[in-house]
Protein backbone atom coordinates (compact mmCIF):
# COMPACT_ATOMS: atom_id res chain seq x y z
CA UNK A 1 0.00 0.00 0.00
CA UNK A 2 1.09 3.54 -0.54
CA UNK A 3 2.58 4.97 2.82
CA UNK A 4 4.21 8.54 3.58
CA UNK A 5 6.46 8.94 6.71
CA UNK A 6 8.69 12.21 7.84
CA UNK A 7 11.36 12.01 10.28
CA UNK A 8 14.20 14.64 10.95
CA UNK A 9 13.06 16.91 8.45
CA UNK A 10 13.28 14.06 5.66
CA UNK A 11 9.63 12.90 4.32
CA UNK A 12 9.11 9.76 2.37
CA UNK A 13 6.89 8.21 0.02
CA UNK A 14 6.22 4.89 -1.18
CA UNK A 15 3.99 4.08 -4.18
CA UNK A 16 3.75 0.83 -5.60
CA UNK A 17 2.47 -0.01 -9.28
CA UNK A 18 2.15 -2.23 -12.13
CA UNK A 19 4.43 -1.51 -14.85
CA UNK A 20 1.89 -0.78 -17.46
CA UNK A 21 1.27 2.01 -19.65
CA UNK A 22 -2.02 3.30 -17.91
CA UNK A 23 -0.43 3.10 -14.52
CA UNK A 24 2.58 5.49 -15.76
CA UNK A 25 0.17 8.56 -15.38
CA UNK A 26 -1.57 7.70 -12.70
CA UNK A 27 1.96 7.29 -10.96
CA UNK A 28 3.32 10.93 -12.37
CA UNK A 29 -0.21 12.15 -10.73
CA UNK A 30 0.51 10.59 -7.89
CA UNK A 31 4.18 11.86 -7.52
CA UNK A 32 3.59 15.30 -8.16
CA UNK A 33 0.45 15.44 -5.72
CA UNK A 34 2.91 14.37 -3.26
CA UNK A 35 5.33 17.18 -3.81
CA UNK A 36 2.16 19.28 -3.94
CA UNK A 37 1.46 17.98 -0.36
CA UNK A 38 5.31 18.39 1.15
CA UNK A 39 5.23 22.05 -0.45
CA UNK A 40 7.36 21.44 -3.34
CA UNK A 41 5.69 21.59 -5.83
CA UNK A 42 8.47 23.75 -8.16
CA UNK A 43 10.39 20.25 -8.90
CA UNK A 44 6.63 19.00 -10.09
CA UNK A 45 7.23 19.06 -13.48
CA UNK A 46 11.06 17.70 -13.46
CA UNK A 47 9.76 15.19 -10.97
CA UNK A 48 6.78 14.47 -13.18
CA UNK A 49 9.34 13.75 -16.36
CA UNK A 50 11.70 11.42 -14.13
CA UNK A 51 9.19 9.03 -13.46
CA UNK A 52 7.82 8.87 -16.83
CA UNK A 53 10.70 8.06 -18.25
CA UNK A 54 12.02 5.77 -15.35
CA UNK A 55 8.35 3.71 -15.59
CA UNK A 56 8.50 3.60 -19.10
CA UNK A 57 12.42 2.09 -18.40
CA UNK A 58 10.85 -1.01 -16.43
CA UNK A 59 7.46 -1.60 -18.67
CA UNK A 60 10.33 -1.98 -21.73
CA UNK A 61 13.39 -3.75 -19.92
CA UNK A 62 11.68 -5.16 -16.96
CA UNK A 63 8.45 -6.59 -18.85
CA UNK A 64 4.54 -5.12 -18.69
CA UNK A 65 2.98 -6.01 -15.77
CA UNK A 66 5.97 -6.68 -13.78
CA UNK A 67 5.78 -5.09 -9.89
CA UNK A 68 7.73 -2.21 -8.90
CA UNK A 69 7.40 0.52 -6.44
CA UNK A 70 8.43 4.37 -6.73
CA UNK A 71 10.11 6.27 -3.70
CA UNK A 72 10.24 10.20 -3.15
CA UNK A 73 12.41 11.30 0.07
CA UNK A 74 12.46 14.69 0.22
CA UNK A 75 15.14 16.83 2.63
CA UNK A 76 15.39 20.38 2.44
CA UNK A 77 17.03 21.28 -0.84
CA UNK A 78 17.21 17.42 -2.34
CA UNK A 79 14.31 15.27 -3.65
CA UNK A 80 15.20 11.71 -4.39
CA UNK A 81 13.47 9.72 -6.93
CA UNK A 82 13.88 5.63 -6.61
CA UNK A 83 12.46 3.10 -9.13
CA UNK A 84 12.87 -0.20 -7.64
CA UNK A 85 12.25 -3.49 -9.91
CA UNK A 86 12.77 -7.18 -9.42
CA UNK A 87 15.29 -7.17 -12.04
CA UNK A 88 19.12 -7.38 -11.40
CA UNK A 89 20.34 -6.32 -14.83
CA UNK A 90 21.95 -2.83 -14.49
CA UNK A 91 20.84 -0.19 -17.21
CA UNK A 92 23.16 1.78 -18.97
CA UNK A 93 23.58 5.51 -21.09
CA UNK A 94 24.96 5.05 -24.21
CA UNK A 95 24.57 7.19 -27.30
CA UNK A 96 20.57 6.87 -28.13
CA UNK A 97 20.03 8.62 -31.76
CA UNK A 98 16.29 8.87 -33.59
CA UNK A 99 16.22 4.84 -34.39
CA UNK A 100 17.44 3.87 -31.16
CA UNK A 101 14.78 3.95 -28.25
CA UNK A 102 16.97 1.71 -25.70
CA UNK A 103 18.57 4.42 -23.65
CA UNK A 104 17.02 7.80 -23.81
CA UNK A 105 14.96 7.35 -20.70
CA UNK A 106 18.39 7.19 -18.68
CA UNK A 107 19.68 10.52 -20.91
CA UNK A 108 16.91 12.12 -19.99
CA UNK A 109 17.39 11.57 -16.16
CA UNK A 110 20.43 11.98 -16.07
CA UNK A 111 20.24 15.44 -17.85
CA UNK A 112 17.56 16.44 -15.20
CA UNK A 113 19.35 15.03 -12.01
CA UNK A 114 22.02 16.51 -9.73
CA UNK A 115 23.07 12.77 -9.46
CA UNK A 116 22.39 9.42 -10.41
CA UNK A 117 22.84 5.93 -9.74
CA UNK A 118 21.88 2.13 -9.47
CA UNK A 119 22.35 -0.16 -7.09
CA UNK A 120 21.47 -4.05 -6.65
CA UNK A 121 18.91 -4.69 -3.85
CA UNK A 122 17.78 -7.79 -2.10
CA UNK A 123 14.78 -8.12 -4.42
CA UNK A 124 16.22 -7.01 -7.62
CA UNK A 125 17.76 -3.39 -8.57
CA UNK A 126 16.71 0.46 -8.07
CA UNK A 127 17.50 3.19 -10.00
CA UNK A 128 17.92 6.92 -8.22
CA UNK A 129 18.45 10.43 -9.07
CA UNK A 130 18.99 13.45 -7.49
CA UNK A 131 16.85 16.34 -8.37
CA UNK A 132 17.79 19.78 -6.94
CA UNK A 133 15.68 22.06 -5.45
CA UNK A 134 15.26 26.17 -5.10
CA UNK A 135 18.18 28.40 -6.08
CA UNK A 136 20.64 25.29 -6.93
CA UNK A 137 17.86 24.36 -8.98
CA UNK A 138 17.74 27.18 -11.25
CA UNK A 139 22.28 26.61 -11.52
CA UNK A 140 21.27 23.05 -12.38
CA UNK A 141 18.70 24.46 -15.17
CA UNK A 142 21.24 26.03 -16.54
CA UNK A 143 24.08 23.79 -16.23
CA UNK A 144 21.27 21.12 -18.13
CA UNK A 145 20.20 23.61 -21.20
CA UNK A 146 23.65 24.18 -22.12
CA UNK A 147 24.06 20.19 -22.09
CA UNK A 148 21.17 19.63 -24.00
CA UNK A 149 22.36 22.25 -26.84
CA UNK A 150 25.57 20.59 -27.09
CA UNK A 151 24.04 16.95 -27.56
CA UNK A 152 21.75 18.48 -30.04
CA UNK A 153 24.85 20.17 -31.92
CA UNK A 154 26.12 16.78 -32.09
CA UNK A 155 29.83 16.27 -32.27
CA UNK A 156 32.07 18.85 -30.22
CA UNK A 157 35.40 18.27 -31.34
CA UNK A 158 35.16 21.76 -33.13
CA UNK A 159 32.86 23.45 -30.81
CA UNK A 160 33.66 27.19 -30.70
CA UNK A 161 34.83 28.82 -27.68
CA UNK A 162 34.24 32.74 -26.19
CA UNK A 163 31.99 34.73 -27.69
CA UNK A 164 31.73 32.51 -30.51
CA UNK A 165 30.63 29.84 -28.45
CA UNK A 166 27.75 31.85 -26.93
CA UNK A 167 25.71 32.83 -29.94
CA UNK A 168 26.46 29.06 -31.31
CA UNK A 169 24.65 27.93 -28.43
CA UNK A 170 21.77 30.80 -28.71
CA UNK A 171 21.48 29.59 -32.57
CA UNK A 172 20.77 26.39 -31.52
CA UNK A 173 18.43 27.08 -28.51
CA UNK A 174 16.04 29.00 -31.79
CA UNK A 175 16.45 25.62 -33.46
CA UNK A 176 15.89 23.49 -30.70
CA UNK A 177 12.64 25.20 -29.17
CA UNK A 178 11.51 25.37 -33.09
CA UNK A 179 12.19 21.27 -33.59
CA UNK A 180 10.36 20.43 -29.76
CA UNK A 181 7.63 23.17 -31.01
CA UNK A 182 7.35 20.72 -34.48
CA UNK A 183 7.44 17.44 -31.91
CA UNK A 184 4.35 19.06 -29.89
CA UNK A 185 2.29 20.05 -33.02
CA UNK A 186 2.96 16.63 -34.52
CA UNK A 187 1.57 14.89 -31.21
CA UNK A 188 -2.12 16.94 -31.80
CA UNK A 189 -0.53 19.62 -28.66
CA UNK A 190 -0.94 23.70 -29.45
CA UNK A 191 2.42 24.86 -29.87
CA UNK A 192 1.21 28.22 -28.83
CA UNK A 193 -0.67 27.01 -25.68
CA UNK A 194 2.72 24.86 -24.57
CA UNK A 195 5.02 28.00 -24.72
CA UNK A 196 2.49 29.68 -22.45
CA UNK A 197 3.01 27.21 -20.18
CA UNK A 198 6.38 27.24 -20.23
CA UNK A 199 6.24 30.91 -19.58
CA UNK A 200 4.08 30.63 -16.64
CA UNK A 201 6.37 28.06 -15.28
CA UNK A 202 9.67 30.02 -15.81
CA UNK A 203 7.94 32.96 -14.42
CA UNK A 204 6.76 31.12 -11.20
CA UNK A 205 10.28 29.97 -10.14
CA UNK A 206 11.64 33.01 -11.03
CA UNK A 207 9.28 35.05 -8.51
CA UNK A 208 10.47 31.65 -5.58
CA UNK A 209 14.09 32.16 -6.58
Amino acid sequence: MPGTSARDGQHRCVLPFEALPAEVRLLRKAATSQLDQWGVPTAGEETALVVTELATNVIKHVGEGASATLILEWSRERLRVEMHDKSRVLPSVHHADCDAECGRGLHMVTAMAVNWGTVVTALGKAVWCDIALGAESDCRRVERAVEALERYQGSSEAAPEGRQRAAALEELAIELIADLLHWTSARGLDPDDVLDRAQMHYEAEAKVA
